[in-house]
């Protein structure tokens, strides 16, 4: 059998590195947290007598934040108020709020525009019409998708809270759209499909491809 491995032993910290261990956790982390628990995600490198008199002794100095939390305190590292928005940035992002909001007004009028489009077509459809017509949709959905982009990857300007779910719910709402767009599509090729004489559930790629269609 072979030698069991002893359990690797975590080194403790006192004194200051102790208190700059558990000052520089609770920055990275930035949430609350109890004495209990900062001992025990440092795998009890501060003991939990250690870090309790270190959180007090650094509130007692206004170098953290801690309010009491059921049966126990719990502390966090102080916020940077200089992070809030000017009054000038608030308005500038009220009015990006309110451009976006018009853009979105007038794609989704584009929007219905087309699929009153769509509507209109028969089974006579033509390659070449049937052919613009995706291309259209496909263009539009990129130009959207690109739009909003920024916004998914947070690169936008910081906005409030109203404003970020007002917007999170339109998006939202428009990407039903770009799926319903992507139906419409389907649907159209479907006819295709059907008036070519091809199989149900043929590959729409070799549909394509057999029709001399690019896009």
């Amino acid at each position: 059998m072979a030698p069991r491995k002893e359990k690797e032993k975590t080194e403790k910290v006192t004194g200051d590195a102790a208190v700059d261990t558990v000052l520089r956790y609770l920055i990275k982390q930035n949430r609350p947290y109890s004495a209990t628990d900062i001992s025990a995600n440092l795998h009890n490198k501060v003991t939990k007598a250690a870090a309790a008199k270190i959180l007090k002794d650094l509130h007692d100095k206004a170098q953290i934040e801690g309010r009491a939390s059921g049966k126990q305190l719990v502390y966090h590292a102080l916020q940077d108020a200089s992070a809030a928005p000017s009054t000038e940035e608030i308005d500038a992002m009220a009015a990006e709020t309110l451009r976006l909001r018009t853009d979105l007004a007038a794609q989704q009028s584009t929007l219905k525009q087309l699929k009153a489009q769509l509507a209109s077509l028969s089974n006579s459809l033509t390659l070449s019409d049937l052919q613009h017509a995706n291309e259209s949709l496909v263009s539009q959905q990129a130009e959207l998708l690109a739009r909003l982009g920024p916004l998914r990857a947070g690169e936008a300007a910081p906005v409030s809270k109203e404003e970020r779910l007002a917007v999170q719910a339109e998006m939202k709402r428009w990407g039903g759209v770009v799926k319903r767009r992507k139906r419409i599509v389907k649907e159209i090729w479907g006819v295709v499909a059907e008036t070519a004489g091809q199989e149900e559930g043929v590959d729409l790629v070799e549909l394509k491809e057999a029709l001399g269609v690019t896009a």
